[in-house]
Order: C-alpha cells, then sequence, then structure tokens
C-alpha cells in the first residue's frame, strides 16, 4: 500500500496537535509537526508537504505572512485552522491564498473533507483544467461546459437541459467553477468577473448570485452547490 499524503500541522497548542495527529493518522496521513513560522517555513523547504494545516497565532507571528511567504514558491494547499473567527481574519488569510479555513472548534470529519477537497483542487493544478465540469450527488445535476458556455441542468434520470446564461453571470460561474471547493472571497471573484475598481462592490455580487441561484439551485433558498461563506465570499460545493 503507497503512503497517504504528508501534512504539515503547523500549530503551537500540544493538546491540539495531539488530537489532530491521532486522528490523521487513523486516516492514513503522514503527519509532520511544526510549533512556529520558522521551523514550518523550515520543514515546508526540507520536505514539502501535500498539505498544510495552519494555525494563524504563533509565537513567533501571524500565519498569514506564512501564508504569503510560501506562495512566493510554492501552490501547496493551505487550510487555515484558527480561534480567530472575525471575518477580517478570514479574508486576511483567504485572500493572501489560503484554500479554506475552520474556525476552532471544529470537526474532525469537516477537517477531513476539507483536506480532502483541497488535495483534489491541487491535483488539478489548482484550477479546473477539464472543460465539462457536471455536479451530481444523486439530485438534480449539472454540468458545466467552459469551452462551449454551455450549462445543462436535469433531474435524475432526464437529459440536460440548457440553462440560459448571461455572460457576466457565466464569467462569475466559470470562476467558481474553476476554484471549485475552494472558498473565494468576494474582493477576489469581483476582481475577477468586474475588474479591480469593482472590488469593493459586494451589493453588486450578491446580486448575480442570487441570479444564479435562480437559475441552478432546486431550491435557491437553501442553496446546494452555490454555499454563501458569511462574511467572506462563496464556494462552490463538490460532493464527496
Amino acid at each position: 500500500m503507497s503512503p497517504g499524503p504528508l501534512l504539515l500541522l503547523v500549530e503551537d497548542d500540544l493538546a491540539i496537535r495531539r488530537f489532530l495527529r491521532a486522528a490523521l493518522d487513523a486516516h492514513g496521513y503522514r503527519v509532520e509537526e511544526a510549533t512556529t513560522l520558522k521551523s514550518a517555513i523550515t520543514a515546508v523547504t526540507a520536505r514539502p508537504p501535500d498539505a498544510i494545516l495552519l494555525d494563524l497565532g504563533l509565537p513567533d507571528g501571524n500565519g498569514v505572512d506564512f501564508i504569503r511567504t510560501v506562495r512566493g514558491w510554492s501552490q501547496v494547499p493551505i487550510v487555515v485552522i484558527s480561534a480567530r473567527d472575525q471575518e477580517s481574519a478570514k479574508v486576511e488569510a483567504l485572500d493572501a491564498e489560503a484554500d479554506d479555513y475552520l474556525t476552532k472548534p471544529f470537526g474532525v470529519d469537516e477537517l477531513l473533507a476539507r483536506i480532502r477537497v483541497a488535495l483534489r483542487h491541487a491535483a488539478r493544478g489548482g484550477e479546473l483544467s477539464e472543460p465539462v465540469f457536471t455536479l451530481d450527488d444523486g439530485g438534480e445535476r449539472l454540468r458545466i461546459d467552459l469551452e462551449r458556455r454551455v450549462v445543462g441542468r436535469a433531474r435524475p434520470g432526464d437529459e440536460f437541459t440548457d440553462v440560459p446564461m448571461t455572460r457576466t453571470e457565466f464569467r462569475l460561474l466559470a470562476v467558481l467553477v474553476k476554484h471549485a471547493g475552494k472558498v473565494l472571497t468576494h474582493g477576489l471573484l469581483l476582481r475577477e468577473v468586474w475588474g479591480p475598481i469593482h472590488e469593493a462592490d459586494v451589493a453588486y455580487l450578491r446580486v448575480f448570485m442570487r441570479q444564479l441561484r435562480q437559475k441552478l439551485e432546486p431550491d435557491p433558498a437553501e442553496p446546494r452547490w452555490l454555499r454563501t461563506e458569511l462574511g467572506v465570499g462563496y464556494r462552490l460545493r463538490v460532493p464527496e
């Protein structure tokens, strides 16, 4: 049996490290530990991990600085695990290009799911490379053809029916699809779809997300695919 993915756990709390190591070991992951930013940088360069679990509050500095430093040479998935639950802290970490953000306390199952998504995202090079993307969790299905710019929707057992989309709606959906499973901040989505001068127009983004949900979700009031990360941004959920 091949060894499981190598995770670097950057956390200064001994009790949390022990708890997470036991949980991750039990699910086949290999775990290396670091307790400071300095030792984490050394670990990443000496033995590049498949993903990093990062606490932000470390003895020698802010974990966001670590994210920015690592992003200077690597796109290794970084999942933040932090007690900082302020929206500003989440946005700062995600804008620094963390892949995900979990607030302590969190469940092991949720952490494992986020790790799996981050590893899948990295396996395809950070962005979707296939032109056709399908969402299917056993209920109503979606198919997004990025090359032909066509979106299809189908009930179980039925053929796909094309969904009319405006150019802006499709651009927004395409950005979410290319980073499926990853939290994308309001600012990132606005920059990618409308340009830097609209980076603060969050109300504008909400209008278009509401339009997408009306067209694509079985129940727009309880979205299955287009998830809101409160105060932070949006995520296109991918089935496990």
